[in-house]
């Protein structure tokens, strides 16, 4: 592993760490601490797994998949951290390929909380203005994330697929379609 592969994990690292050390104090207990158990600060995401990311934009990638039903979040990654702030997880398996997965995970979350997050990943780098709200990606290894704030919602997703910030941009597209419609008015020139 060279020195900046290595600077990247750690940094993807600190961002996840972050994420929950920055979710569990904007939930703390009546002490004014934050605490293991403390009561989510996130609503819950209504929108389905299939609503977020519907099969059509999974199709740019050139292969078919399916939902895994039985999929956790590793303990300590961003995914795990949205699950606990009541936000929606979804792993994506494609069909003729299982090690090739695209995990989601949405949440909706208080101003205060999306501020902390957004400034740690500024701090990261990695700014993505493609994704037409404040977006960045970093790339772990053969893993790429990128994370999007469509206001109130956290998106993040990651994969073997998303190389550069552009690969991710179909999820993260679709995914801002799904949560926000009426902000998605940016139209493409018919050609």
């Amino acid at each position: 592993m060279t020195t900046r592969s290595r600077a990247r994990a750690c940094s993807v690292a600190t961002v996840a760490t972050a994420a929950a050390l920055v979710l569990s104090a904007c939930s703390g207990g009546g002490d004014g601490g934050p605490t293991p158990s403390a009561t989510p600060v996130g609503k819950a995401v209504s929108q389905t797994c299939a609503e977020l990311l519907p099969a059509e934009a999974l199709s740019v990638y050139g292969k078919t998949f399916t939902l895994d039903d039985s999929f956790t979040p590793a303990k300590g990654s961003p995914a795990a951290t949205i699950a606990k702030q009541r936000g929606r997880v979804c792993q994506f398996v494609a069909t003729d390929d299982d090690a090739v997965t695209i995990t989601l995970a949405v949440a909706d979350l208080p101003e205060k909380s999306l501020t902390n997050l957004k400034d740690a990943l500024y701090d990261r780098g990695g700014s993505v203005p493609t994704y037409r709200v404040e977006g960045y990606f970093a790339l772990s290894g053969a893993v790429g994330r990128a994370d999007a704030f469509a206001d109130p919602y956290w998106i993040t997703t990651q994969s073997t697929l998303f190389t550069e910030p552009g690969g991710a941009q179909p999820v993260v597209d679709a995914v801002r379609a799904a949560l926000q419609p009426s902000a998605t008015a940016t139209a493409t020139p018919a050609g």
